[in-house]
């Protein structure tokens, strides 16, 4: 089996990593998944390096879950927020998670024959029927406030101007939910994700633990930016979406075309999946 972590070392994806990983993904086939968050009905390249990572963990041999957050996106996750944004209808939403479902189903292997077959999970079909009461009963009693409050994406929040609200507060405690109900009903072991993200990831470690008794698995990749410090998929223009209708194919071949050769360099080796 590919070292799935040594490929992505040289190719500069792997920031944070939590113990045993690597060897974990030697021993056996794991299942893996990312969270996406479908503010919009369309992903943008800044989403492809984790699209690029599933696709690395099931060249490698194991089996990837694309997650489209349609209930985490009802909340608003606070990581690199300055402040709160704007919450999504219902509607918008749900028709969010459908454009960004029928996305990833581009770029994986979904055919059910094969063992590592790629699936796709929307974490509303868990929670619409999860009751506060018993969210914070079931879930909330294992993790402490305090252990809350030592993660970066509150800290910065609670210490800047707007503060925080009790919905962006409790976000980690849906994304770790979600984490320990893969890990119960798909066998999902390892989660990966962007470096924003490794609080909330751990915060899924840790439930997994204490509630279930079980051990995960864990890494995330360094943001993406630009040589200039500016944030990977922005022109002046805004966004550089994967949906031809909103970046024509002439804009997404400019902006590759046009990348400085210090962008090009690192992004070649980053984005290229078939070596």
């Amino acid at each position: 089996m590919t070292d799935l972590i040594a490929e992505l070392q040289w190719r500069g994806l792997v920031q944070d990593i939590m113990p045993g990983t690597q060897e974990q993904l030697k021993k056996e086939m794991i299942t893996g998944y990312i969270g996406f968050d479908p503010t919009a009905d369309s992903l943008h390249i800044g989403s492809l390096v984790q699209i690029i990572l599933l696709i690395h963990l099931q060249k490698a041999g194991h089996k990837p879950i694309a997650l489209v957050g349609g209930a985490t996106g009802m909340v608003g996750d606070p990581s690199g927020k300055s402040e709160e944004r704007n919450l999504l209808s219902e509607e918008v939403l749900n028709r969010n998670v459908a454009g960004v479902k029928a996305q990833l189903e581009k770029f994986l292997d979904f055919d059910a024959a094969k063992p590592n077959a790629a699936e796709m999970a929307n974490n509303y079909d868990w929670f619409k029927d999860f009751s506060f009461l018993n969210f914070i009963r079931d879930v909330g009693k294992h993790i402490t406030v305090n252990y809350m409050m030592a993660k970066d994406s509150v800290k910065k929040r609670l210490e800047g101007d707007n503060g925080m609200s009790f919905t962006e507060f409790t976000y980690q405690l849906v994304q770790g939910y979600d984490f320990y109900w893969l890990y119960n009903n798909k066998n999902c072991k390892l989660q990966m994700g962007g470096s924003d993200q490794w609080g909330n990831i751990v915060t899924g470690t840790e439930l997994i633990r204490r509630k279930g008794g079980g051990e995960a698995f864990a890494f995330t990749s360094p943001l993406i930016k630009k040589a200039d410090g500016n944030k990977f998929g922005k022109t002046e223009k805004g966004n550089v979406w994967l949906d031809a209708t909103k970046t024509s194919p002439y804009e997404f071949y400019q902006f590759w075309l046009n990348a400085t050769d210090d962008d090009a360099v690192n992004w070649i080796r980053d984005l290229y999946i078939f070596r």
